[in-house]
């Protein structure tokens, strides 16, 4: 998902004169150097829904609320048919229905979801891998749950990571991977069987966690991967979290909250470049956003504070689409879901030209609670007078240097070899890599002015 170079800058023998028009209106000089004029962008709103970011459902089409991105999980042996075999089938099915909505996934694959038949592949029953059956959490003996330190399993799972990573670790259709496989749903955690006084410890232990945490990493460089709590094991790793109890134990105090994980891991400052997301807790989603909330919590239930701490960009709330809020509600989680992730917005543009090519300069700013986590194509375009893209350049700016409450200034030379003569308006893009996919907005009311998709920077003309 990395950018693409910008081409070998190309000499033109006439020299093209540029003077701003209305829109920039600022005259560009005759000694060929830019103007060193900026002029301002008018904000906006943001828009209800980008990228990446937001409230997300289960798989699925909906209309009831704005969205980008949609959430499924997948059992292991949907994949793993053997030791070295793989039939990745059930996960291009679920990836192209998403993409076919123009959205992104996120996923996590599991071995035991309590309620579910067992994700663990069929082979590895059959050799032996010592299992144990519950009841908890209405399980009923459907799924098991096995021996994450049996050599076997751990064998199996390397294999699945790299296999995984080496066919998805890119793909424009995932957005973020979750990296579950232990515990119930794939949580990293096996309680009430934790070893409590009186328990069984069921979970991996730390050795087979580092093992699962190293080979994610190993595998994956371009997809964003998340894992559930924060520890010193993955503090050092390419890795972001999920809170999968988001408003309920987010905020720190008892010591094994989120935020008191993230505190003693010392990894409150890695959402400048690892992301963080997970789930409203599910007994809140109906009611936390009511005027008053009537949610009846022992927890935290405060939204806005969680967000604030954890800087999240994503969270799964389904009760947002399906069965949906209405009036005051439904504003309310609008607003919450706004306030989630970045919030990009271009405040001033320059232009210029040196030796026939074009300088632009733009200077953006994150006015948002995160950065966004992929460098994906920024692209400036020369639009013509009959509304078509005459020539498109990509830029080597890098989105994700641009964090919150830090504006950023990007500068290009951009050859202006092919442009006819006559008055062009410049238009300026991340593109996303998803053919058919939601476009990045900007905050600002020139988003989408003169072809959609794009932010109008001015108007100017090459003779």
């Amino acid at each position: 998902m990395s950018h693409l170079p910008i081409s070998r800058r190309a000499r033109i023998a006439a020299v093209a004169v540029l003077t701003a028009a209305a829109a920039l209106s600022t005259a560009v000089p005759a000694s060929g150097h830019p103007s060193g004029g900026w002029r301002t962008l008018a904000p906006a709103a943001a828009p209800d829904a980008n990228p990446l970011e937001g409230f997300i459902p289960y798989a699925g089409s909906y209309s009831t609320f704005p969205h980008s991105m949609e959430w499924f999980y997948l059992p292991v042996n949907a994949v793993m048919t053997g030791p070295d075999s793989f039939d990745w089938t059930a996960l291009e099915e679920q990836l192209d229905a998403i993409a076919g909505r123009g959205h992104q996934a996120a996923f996590r694959f599991y071995l035991d979801y309590p309620g579910k038949p067992s994700g663990v592949p069929g082979y590895l029953l059959d050799q032996g891998l010592v299992t144990h059956p519950y009841d908890d959490f209405g399980n009923d003996g459907r799924s098991v749950s096995p021996d994450y330190d049996d050599p076997r399993l751990a064998a199996a799972l390397d294999r699945f990571i790299a296999a995984l990573g080496a066919r998805y670790d890119g793909d424009p259709r995932a957005g973020f991977v979750q990296l579950g496989l232990l515990g119930f749903w794939g949580e990293w955690h096996t309680w009430p069987h934790n070893g409590d006084p009186g328990t069984e410890n069921w979970f991996a232990s730390q050795a087979a966690q580092v093992r699962v945490l190293k080979a994610f990493d190993d595998a994956f460089d371009a997809t964003r991967l998340m894992v559930r709590y924060p520890s010193t094991d993955n503090k050092a790793l390419d890795i972001g979290y999920h809170d999968d109890s988001f408003a309920y134990s987010t905020l720190p105090g008892p010591g094994w909250h989120f935020m008191d994980l993230m505190e003693q891991a010392g990894t409150t400052g890695k959402w400048l470049d690892a992301p963080v997301g997970g789930e409203l807790r599910p007994e809140l989603q109906g009611c936390l956003f009511n005027a008053p909330s009537d949610c009846v919590t022992d927890g935290d239930g405060d939204f806005a504070g969680s967000v604030a701490r954890t800087h999240a960009s994503w969270l799964l709330d389904h009760y947002a689409f399906a069965p949906g809020h209405t009036g005051a509600a439904y504003a309310e989680a609008l607003t919450a879901a706004k306030s989630l992730g970045y919030r990009l917005r271009v405040t001033a543009v320059r232009t210029g030209h040196r030796g026939g090519d074009l300088d632009v300069a733009i200077r953006i700013q994150d006015d948002g609670v995160a950065p966004f986590y992929y460098d994906w194509p920024l692209q400036v375009a020369a639009v013509g007078r009959d509304g078509r893209i005459a020539r498109t350049w990509t830029t080597s700016w890098k989105l994700t240097g641009v964090k919150p409450g830090v504006p950023a200034e990007l500068t290009a030379r951009l050859p202006a070899r092919g442009l006819r003569h006559g008055e062009h308006t410049l238009v300026f893009r991340a593109a996303n890599p998803l053919r058919g996919g939601m476009p990045l907005r900007f905050a600002n009311a020139g988003q989408d002015a003169t072809v959609p998709g794009w932010l109008t920077l001015g108007r100017i003309r090459i003779s």
